[in-house]
């Protein structure tokens, strides 16, 4: 019985990070089309058909049955359309503005999570929390609230520098610059070696929860793990990563699933990975993708209207087409290696 609503908490856990990550793209697109004055006709959340809707005034509203997808269909942005307000009639850069508009609102929406969950567990900083009861920085005199300045001569910005320095460190001993009440001194300390092999001389971080900094760390955060998602969609290209190795919307539930379990602050951390790779696959260079779009844009500064909007819309439905049949192949993988196991078993 507990096991069952785990599993039911575990869907409604999907089902509400699939619409947030949807409706945050499809609204960057939504608020920007209409602040660039382009006509929207519908802005729909989930796909197939609608269990809701409500017209305002020219967009018609729409929640449909399947919380996975959703669009903002503009006009006049699959086909030439005379009306002065579609999207084909609008500048390059009203365009291009609204389809980068999607995915810069979920790498927003990955540096918000991460600030929140630095709010909450605290920004790590280079003053000291604890200090082990045993340890070399106790028999050193090191104390809770000393900020630590330098180690060995090296200047110490953040708690990641202390980590690295004596970490890479050689020396039994280390000579550390510290400031206590005002007062800057200098203290020598030895080096022990933690469980899991690492040196250290056995502090733990004092912590912050300065907004100001979690936005900054947030930042931070989000540029890293965007950097190590197109490492990997590299090696998808160069054949360092093979497509088995891809999830759909069957993976990210058993994600879900499994990272709940540790808490809702692992649980952010999912939603900001998902939110930033949502942002950073929308941008390829693909047809049906709004990065295909983009580039579609920017080709036909230099070309005119050598291919026309029809035209465009075609090779974009073959996108999509391709797209939806990759889909399929991935939930496929998916389900063989993570539902059929269970059967079995």
């Amino acid at each position: 019985m507990q096991e069952r609503g785990i599993k039911s908490m575990t869907i409604v856990y999907a089902i509400i990070m699939f619409c947030l990550l949807i409706f945050v793209h499809e609204f960057g697109h939504f608020i920007t089309a209409k602040a660039v004055g382009i006509k929207v006709n519908e802005f729909a959340l989930g796909m197939g058909p609608a269990v809701f809707k409500r017209q305002r005034g020219e967009t018609l509203y729409s929640l449909r049955i399947f919380p996975i997808g959703g669009y903002c269909a503009m006009e006049g942005e699959d086909d030439d359309s005379d009306d002065a307000r579609a999207f084909n009639n609008k500048s390059p850069v009203a365009k291009i503005l609204v389809v980068v508009a999607g995915s810069a609102m979920n790498v927003i929406l990955a540096v918000l999570v991460f600030t929140i969950i630095l709010l909450y567990t605290g920004i790590p900083t280079a003053t000291v929390g604890q200090v082990t009861d045993g340890s070399p920085a106790y028999e050193a005199g090191l104390i809770s609230g000393d900020e630590i300045v330098a180690i060995e001569g090296k200047t110490i910005e953040e708690w990641q520098d202390i980590l690295n320095i004596v970490g890479e460190s050689t020396a039994d001993t280390l000579v550390i610059e510290i400031k206590r009440n005002g007062q800057e001194m200098e203290i020598q300390t030895g080096v022990m070696i933690a469980e899991d092999g690492r040196r250290v001389i056995g502090v733990t971080s004092g912590l912050s929860r300065n907004p100001f900094s979690a936005v900054v760390y947030g930042a931070k955060s989000t540029w890293l793990m965007a950097v190590n998602m197109l490492d990997v969609i590299g090696q998808l290209f160069t054949g360092g990563v093979s497509v088995n190795e891809l999830t759909g919307p069957v993976g990210i539930v058993y994600a879900v699933g499994d990272t709940a379990k540790y808490g809702f602050q692992y649980l952010g951390y999912l939603t900001a990975l998902i939110s930033l790779n949502l942002a950073i696959v929308n941008m390829l260079p693909i047809p049906a993708l709004d990065g295909g779009r983009l580039i579609f844009i920017i080709i036909r500064l230099f070309t005119g209207n050598r291919i026309s909007d029809t035209a465009e819309a075609k090779i974009h439905f073959v996108g999509i087409m391709l797209l939806f049949a990759l889909m399929i192949y991935v939930t496929w993988n998916d389900i063989v290696r993570l539902i059929v196991p269970i059967f079995r078993g």
